[in-house]
């Protein structure tokens, strides 16, 4: 599958998650630590619907590997730049009061280097006083192998099935997804496979010092999974 020319699926799959709840709670972490923000980076921002809510309080810019899912942010989001990057390495040449990474993206860093490498970048885009928020991946002791999942989509003109069982390589995570798409035109059979690696809580915690960070965890976090939040001095 070429991921790019799906990027409006992305949010047909996802349609469960409450955007307008996380990016409430991103605001609340946020103003709690630096109540003077007013700009915001957004990380792996996919389609760009955390910005929906969260353009509102603060001026707001995104980043993305997958140009397909920028594709999307930008018709969204017209008045918002959106740049093409790897978290591991830019620099947009600006700083931010606030850096988010949502929604586990941080799993898609490779291993400890890259998670080092993820965390240190975007700590040079905070402006003294600022927070990053990165929401983490599951850790391996929480992972579970052989778990089969599925997704539904059912609408008048489209229909979607996402089906997939989890397996663990190593230190990676590996999620093959087998989709179903039924749209008037035909019905399309395609795979996707993305691989997560499966970092501990100290690989996080390190990361964030490392990066000159003071950092805290929320166990809870937006959705169960987590939250760390860093500060820098």
């Amino acid at each position: 599958m070429a991921r790019n020319a799906y990027g409006w699926l992305y949010d047909k799959i996802y349609s469960f998650k409450d955007y307008a709840h996380e990016a409430a709670l991103i605001r609340e972490i946020i103003h709690s630590r630096n109540p003077g923000a007013s700009s915001l980076l957004d990380v792996a921002c996919g389609t760009g619907k955390h910005l929906d809510y969260l353009k509102a309080y603060y001026q707001v810019v995104g980043t993305d590997l997958d140009e397909g899912q920028l594709e999307e942010a930008r018709k969204r989001h017209p008045d918002v730049a959106f740049y093409q990057a790897d978290m591991r390495d830019f620099d947009l040449g600006q700083r931010f009061d606030a850096v988010t990474c949502l929604f586990s993206a941080i799993g898609h860093t490779g291993g400890v280097e890259g998670l080092g490498r993820a965390v240190a970048s975007m700590a040079r885009h905070l402006e003294p006083g600022g927070v990053l928020l990165i929401e983490p991946w599951l850790s391996p002791e929480v992972w579970q192998n052989g778990r089969p999942h599925a997704v539904f989509v059912d609408e008048p003109e489209l229909k979607v099935v996402r089906m997939n069982t989890s397996r663990q390589e190593g230190r990676q995570s590996v999620l093959e997804f087998h989709y179903l798409l039924a749209r008037p035109q035909g019905v399309e059979y395609f795979t996707e496979e993305l691989r997560l690696f499966l970092f501990t809580h100290e690989e996080y915690m390190d990361a964030f010092r490392q990066a000159g960070l003071s950092v805290e965890f929320d166990p809870q976090g937006l959705t169960g999974r987590g939250l760390y939040v860093g500060l820098r001095s």
